[in-house]
């Protein structure tokens, strides 16, 4: 007993201290490393996450309001646009309507080529030339040239986006298939500046079959005789009351009763670059020369008719017409 007793005293001191090598793999244990985390944030994270709470909120209130911006969407004025020059309203931004109007733009002002392809299938798509050397205003000369305004193949893909082109500029609906089947166009080519192989549409006039049209009311009939109506038990209507109302703002009235009248021009545009040089009257005199074969028509005498003419239209028609033009409903 007593000597096992040093031995139970040193054991006991060796027990006591431990290898450097064990302390080391005690300190360097990745659980106990993580226990010891674990246990010291646990012990403090009530107060120090109150703590925190409180510091922030506090700050919060303590901290100066910053300068704070409203952002508004304006979706009226800034995608929107309105061409000056074409007069089509489009999406700015919109890659879809950038295209169309860029080519709508393009082919109002300055109009479209008539090219060799075109040329090459004259023959199939019945194309005539109805005069050849017309003079305008400027000194130059061009071609008139009809075409029945159903034509397919390469040519009718060419009519129906001229077409196109001019129910978008004068914000009318398409022509049906029913007008285009008893339709001539009438082109007026001019030789292009660009290339000798084409030639620049200059203007084109739309002349179609039609049974009746309305005489157009002279200024008398629409301002009518001024009458004392202050002591009548009855007033007197007005003179336009008895007329149909084409354009009020331009002061165009018609009467009411239909009349016979062969011809109507539902179509008429020049591109805005060859305006002024006569091409619109003289459009509108080969259509009355060739649109019935062998029979002339006088558009004094009322055998051709305009359908809802804007207010350039109206002075136009009035100009060719000489009083005599009539208005027809499409």
């Amino acid at each position: 007993m007593r000597s096992s007793s040093p031995f139970d005293s040193s054991s006991q001191k060796i027990s006591r201290k431990r290898p450097l090598s064990e302390r080391l793999s005690f300190h360097n244990t990745p659980q106990h490393l993580k226990r010891a985390r674990t246990t010291t944030s646990t012990s403090s994270s009530t107060p120090a996450t109150k703590h925190k709470k409180k510091h922030k909120y506090k700050s919060k209130e303590d901290r100066a309001p910053k300068n704070l911006t409203q952002l508004h969407f304006t979706l009226d004025s800034s995608v929107l646009r309105t061409c000056p020059l074409c007069d089509l309203t489009y999406t700015k931004g919109a890659p879809e309507d950038e295209t169309l109007h860029s080519s709508h733009c393009a082919r109002v002002q300055r109009g479209m080529q008539w090219r060799r392809d075109e040329e090459r299938t004259a023959v199939e798509a019945q194309v005539c030339e109805v005069a050849t050397g017309v003079k305008l205003k400027d000194g130059n000369s061009g071609r008139i040239i009809s075409i029945n305004a159903d034509a397919s193949g390469k040519i009718g893909s060419k009519l129906a986006a001229l077409l196109q082109t001019i129910s978008l500029h004068l914000s009318s609906p398409p022509l049906t298939r029913d007008v285009l089947r008893t339709s001539k166009v009438y082109l007026f080519l001019l030789p292009s500046k660009r290339s000798l192989s084409c030639e620049t549409i200059a203007g084109c006039a739309i002349a179609t079959h039609i049974s009746t049209a309305m005489a157009v009311a002279s200024p008398a009939e629409v301002q009518g005789h001024p009458t004392n109506t202050s002591s009548s038990v009855n007033p007197i209507p007005p003179p336009t009351a008895r007329l149909v109302s084409v354009d009020p703002s331009s002061s165009l009235f018609c009467k009411p009763e239909p009349l016979s009248t062969p011809m109507g021009i539902p179509r008429l545009f020049v591109p805005s670059a060859y305006r002024r040089r006569d091409i619109a009257l003289r459009l509108l005199d080969a259509a009355a020369a060739t649109f019935v074969h062998a029979c002339p028509l006088d558009p004094h005498r009322g055998e051709v008719a305009f359908t809802q003419p804007t207010a350039s239209g109206k002075a136009l028609m009035e100009k060719w017409g000489r009083g005599g033009a009539r208005i027809y409903q499409e």
